[in-house]
């Protein structure tokens, strides 16, 4: 009796083991690659998969990836790779989600007048993220990734190379989690590392331009760009509080912004009304012409400025262009300097609107006369509408007023 007990609870147990790995043992490598194209294709992108393969929780797949060609787009439109999921995992509602999708290398030859050569190493995304169902909300798309990078990127031409990026990445934080039905908030971070720029083949192509690169001392750039923004779904509230491009020995652009309204039920609205352009086929016809008013409405209506700031630290190029300039026309920089100065209030007496001469005049003649920093804020009293903004600007002086322009000259940064 005793021996027949044991025997059962081992059986019931070996039971129960498989009953909890059934998911690894179902997991469908066909069924995930048309879940990709699934979630994906809306948002303009095109896979042909050719037998992906299932190894425990890797999914390796040869695939020809393309995007929706844009009008004026130059260069390929698809290209082929091999993609490597791994950790991947099947979810309740028939989505998956993976711990990382690898990419081999990139080296592609470039077609044109002179020759090129485009590499790009370590491409990788983490927490890949695709949601079930029949239909992708907006909120399920803002989790589709929540981290990209890329190790060096290097472009040459004609042997030389002309642009390298050490790296790149953007990673995003969700809470409460990814893949939540419930996201309430979103926070991402952007670094593009280790720029480089050869512009001596400008000067080949465009002996104008190379006249003023020589002219600037000018023939390499290098800098970094990153970015970080936070964004509360529940009230819309988009807080970009950089957007950083920063070349040394030439100067530094930031961007920040303060938008509310960009609200789940305002996305979804978009969505709506971009399926209705892209069902019109034809981007000229009424019915796309309609549906894109319609979609530029929603978006006045609903989104709207807290605060804008566009700033720039120079760091020798204004001072260099001043000189260039200077020198080309036979004078001396004060002489340059004065006759641009008296050019501001000629240029705004052009525009018709004449508040804007107490506005800019002050500002940009002490950024000429020094150049350190001119800057650019806007900061309404309370949130204003894109439309309400629109119907302002019929009487400029109001619109200033609520906009709360300001512009300042070599003021230390906040």
């Amino acid at each position: 009796m005793k021996s027949f007990k044991i025997t059962r609870l081992a059986l019931l147990a070996g039971v129960a083991s498989a009953a909890l790995l059934q998911p690894a043992f179902a997991l469908d490598a066909q069924a995930f690659v048309d879940r990709i194209q699934a979630v994906w294709g809306p948002l303009g992108y095109q896979f042909t998969f050719t037998d992906p393969q299932l190894e425990g929780d890797t999914i390796t797949v040869d695939a020809k990836v393309g995007v929706k060609e844009i009008e004026g787009m130059e260069g390929p439109t698809s290209f082929d790779t091999t993609l490597t999921f791994n950790g991947v995992a099947e979810l309740p509602d028939g989505g998956y989600t993976a711990e990382t999708v690898a990419l081999p290398d990139v080296e592609a030859d470039m077609e044109g007048d002179v020759p090129g050569h485009v590499s790009l190493t370590d491409i990788e995304m983490r927490d890949f993220y695709l949601p079930g169902g029949d239909t992708v909300s907006p909120v399920q798309m803002l989790q589709l990734v929540g981290a990209f990078s890329t190790g060096a990127l290097s472009v040459t031409r004609d042997g030389a190379e002309v642009i390298a990026i050490e790296s790149m990445e953007s990673a995003s934080t969700f809470t409460p989690s990814q893949g939540s039905a419930d996201l309430t908030g979103l926070t991402s971070k952007l670094s593009i590392a280790g720029i480089a720029a050869d512009l001596s083949s400008v000067k080949e192509e465009d002996p104008q331009a190379g006249a003023v690169i020589d002219g600037l001392a000018l023939n390499s750039i290098a800098g970094d760009v990153t970015g970080s923004f936070d964004w509360s779904l529940a009230d819309g509230h988009v807080v970009v509080d950089q957007f950083l491009f920063d070349f040394a020995d030439v100067g530094a652009l930031n961007m920040t912004f303060d938008l509310t309204g960009l609200t789940p039920a305002l996305l979804a609205q978009l969505q709506t009304a971009n399926a209705a352009v892209e069902a019109a086929g034809d981007p000229a016809s009424e019915e796309a012409q309609a549906a894109q008013m319609m979609m530029g409405m929603q978006l006045m209506q609903g989104l709207s400025i807290g605060g804008v700031s566009i700033r720039y630290d120079d760091a020798s190029l204004a001072g260099k262009l001043l000189d260039f300039f200077a020198q080309a026309q036979g004078i001396e920089r004060a002489q340059l300097v004065e006759g641009l100065k008296a050019m501001v209030p000629q240029m705004i007496a052009g525009t018709g609107i004449p508040e804007l001469a107490a506005l800019v005049e002050p500002p940009v003649s002490a950024f000429l006369d020094d150049p350190q920093s001119l800057e650019i804020d806007l900061a309404p009293a309370t949130p204003t509408s894109l439309l309400v903004l629109m119907a302002a600007a019929s009487n400029p002086a109001s619109l200033i007023s609520t906009l709360g322009a300001t512009v300042t000259a070599n003021e230390a940064a906040e």
